[in-house]
């Protein structure tokens, strides 16, 4: 069996560091690491109108921002297809079918499901297209046979609600769908960074995200005024490394190398730590050994883009040809699991023949 990797993002706004260390540089690790078949990237943009149905612009204006992101991060066309989702007609027929085999007593159960109507306040008035979330995941998941689904753990309900849905499949029509695994992120910091406010999550509403495009000084203006220990003073006083949004920024970015270039202070990352628990270890000189440690990772990202933002015909077509790419792969397991569920009527040269001799007899 091939090994094959779906992923994507909602075209909401820009990709942030959250996005970058959660799932996207892990993505171009798994790319270069020569260990898959076939990946597709997908940018979901069907499932972002789910709860942006009044501001479609919302959405068409950040496909581009979002394809940006992903070339600028090292995302290689050559490797990987990057495709629009509602440009691939066959995932909305496969969703249309899948929803026959779950309840709504089912989907009123996914925690994820759950948390997400809480938070958009849709409690009183949920829109179908929103609630049947999982379903249209697990349409996009085996549309492409993927046998591996890079989440983080706040998604695992939703790649086991997939994974339900196959073994109904596979049960009433034969083995025809692949079961997916999900892959989570090893490092616990990287699968789910939070703002810069010290709130659990990077929001754009919050304006607490540092973005990919951001140019360097904003990273820096940023970084400066990232939330520390309030209880850290004085220079000489202890500090408090959990919950101090700088640390967890440093344990997600930084490696022993960069303090021999920027902090030759310290050898690594415990030995800062220690001195800031001890006390006289200043916020300011750790902010400013974050801002050159992001700096290093986001430098050839920036470049990277401006490189592309030059030439946007060119990303289109990127696009395109990766949508051609997930179009053909989509059809073929549509066209599998209408002969499992015996809808090929067209195709199916027996059913014809046979009909034609049961009205031969009359």
């Amino acid at each position: 069996m091939e090994k094959i990797i779906l992923t994507g993002d909602r075209p909401t706004g820009k990709l942030h560091l959250g996005h970058y260390v959660g799932s996207l540089k892990r993505r171009v690790e798994l790319q270069n690491s020569g260990e898959f078949d076939r990946i597709f990237i997908m940018i979901a943009d069907a499932q972002a109108l789910t709860d942006n149905f009044d501001n479609p612009d919302k959405i068409r204006d950040n496909i581009i921002e979002v394809a940006l992101d992903y070339l600028s991060a090292g995302l290689d066309p050559s490797k990987v297809n990057i495709f629009i989702q509602s440009q691939v007609e066959a995932l909305t027929e496969l969703t249309f079918y899948y929803m026959n085999l779950v309840t709504v007593s089912r989907l009123e159960r996914n925690p994820t499901v759950k948390a997400e109507i809480q938070l958009r306040n849709f409690e009183t008035s949920i829109p179908a297209g929103f609630f049947t979330y999982p379903v249209s995941q697990t349409s996009d998941i085996t549309a492409f046979k993927a046998t591996v689904v890079p989440v983080g753990e706040d998604q695992l309900p939703m790649i086991e609600q997939a994974r339900e849905i196959v073994r109904k499949f596979n049960s009433l029509y034969g083995e025809t769908l692949v079961e997916p695994e999900a892959f989570i992120p090893q490092n616990s910091v990287c699968s789910r960074l939070p703002g810069t406010d010290g709130k659990a999550k990077m929001s754009k509403s919050l304006g607490n995200c540092i973005y990919l495009s951001d140019p360097q000084d904003e990273v820096k203006k940023k970084v400066m005024s990232m939330f520390t220990d309030p209880g850290h003073l004085q220079v000489s006083d202890p500090g408090k490394i959990e919950g101090n949004t700088v640390f967890t920024y440093l344990d997600a970015f930084c490696h022993d190398e960069d303090f021999a270039e920027f902090c030759p202070d310290y050898k690594n990352l415990e030995e800062m730590k220690d001195h800031y628990r001890r006390g006289g270890l200043g916020d300011v000189k750790v902010k400013r050994f974050l801002i050159n440690v992001l700096e290093k990772e986001l430098a050839p990202i920036r470049a990277r883009r401006a490189e592309y933002e030059k030439d946007i015909p060119a990303v289109y077509e990127i696009l395109k040809k990766g949508t051609e790419a997930a179009k053909a792969a989509a059809n073929a397991t549509l066209a599998d699991v209408k002969a499992a569920m015996r809808i090929n009527y067209f195709d199916d040269a027996a059913l014809i023949q046979g009909q034609q001799e049961k009205y031969n007899q009359k």
